[in-house]
């Protein structure tokens, strides 16, 4: 099993750059970094906070692709993931274009961790009507696999529709980058999984056991190999009993929830979760 980190790093804390060799250097496998690109003022709308996670994680976000950027340029070895990119807020051909250019530039580390958010002002801000965000973003991720793995790309949907059309670099990874997608286990999200992308991301990993088959029964009713399908909890609180849970239900990658803070007290927490990172390795899967 692999481990990887996840922390709502903001302009007031660590850079990704730091942590990012923290996380490799203790052998831990992936930085993931979230995203949202602002927090309208509405009191109607409260983010949904979590444990170890603040107000001020979701107005002062760093923008995801810059900051994994910076982190690629100083390690080697780590994936480096979005959780999540909220895609049906970018332009898919400038997207496609920034995750290929990471992708490229990074050897081939980018897991691209995407969802379809719940801050409706948020959304309505850039033109998406709420209630049909999951069609634009699928209709996203297809354009933006044809401009990946096509030497002459071109779509044709409800929302995106371009014509022939030349973008480089292509991603190291084919006919895509690796991509999941977050969410709570209806059949909706289950769905664009099954259909649109590499594996879920499930927030925390409450009520896998459930969840799993349903996910692999979809997946086979798509026509998609259910063993290819990673499923990946995120955000996770985790110790040795739940990562062994896990690894019973098939899961081989949980990232793991650090606060975010100044580079000593994220280091100190990465430290007392490294001893994790030996256990999880020995743990196999059914």
């Amino acid at each position: 099993m692999r481990l990887g980190i996840t922390a709502a790093l903001t302009d007031l804390d660590a850079t990704p750059a730091a942590l990012a060799v923290a996380v490799e250097d203790l052998g831990f496998d992936a930085l993931y970094l979230p995203e949202h690109t602002h927090l309208p003022v509405r009191e109607d709308v409260p983010p949904a906070l979590v444990e170890g996670v603040r107000l001020d994680d979701y107005k002062r976000c760093l923008d995801p692709l810059v900051a994994l950027a910076t982190a690629a340029a100083v390690t080697t070895r780590i994936g480096l993931g979005t959780g999540i990119l909220l895609v049906a807020q970018h332009d898919p051909i400038v997207l496609a274009k920034q995750v290929a250019t990471l992708d490229h530039l990074s050897g081939g580390r980018v897991t691209l961790g995407v969802g379809f958010g719940w801050n409706r002002a948020e959304a309505e801000d850039h033109g998406v009507e709420f209630a049909r965000r999951h069609a634009v973003v699928r209709e996203h991720l297809a354009a933006m696999e044809a401009i990946w793995s096509r030497e002459q790309a071109e779509y044709h949907g409800e929302f995106v529709d371009f014509d022939p059309t030349w973008s480089w670099p292509k991603p190291r990874q084919q006919p895509r980058v690796r991509v999941l997608i977050g969410g709570g286990a209806g059949d909706a999200v289950l769905s664009a999984v099954a259909d649109s992308a590499d594996g879920w991301i499930p927030i925390g990993g409450r009520g896998l056991r459930e969840a799993i088959p349903r996910l692999r029964a979809i997946a086979e009713k798509a026509g998609r190999d259910p063993a290819a399908l990673d499923v990946v909890p995120f955000g996770t609180i985790a110790d040795g009993g739940k990562l062994e849970h896990y690894a019973r239900l098939g899961v081989t990658e949980v990232v793991l929830r650090i606060r975010a803070g100044d580079l000593p007290s994220m280091r100190g927490e990465l430290e007392s979760l490294a001893p994790l990172v030996p256990f999880a390795a020995t743990l196999e899967q059914p």
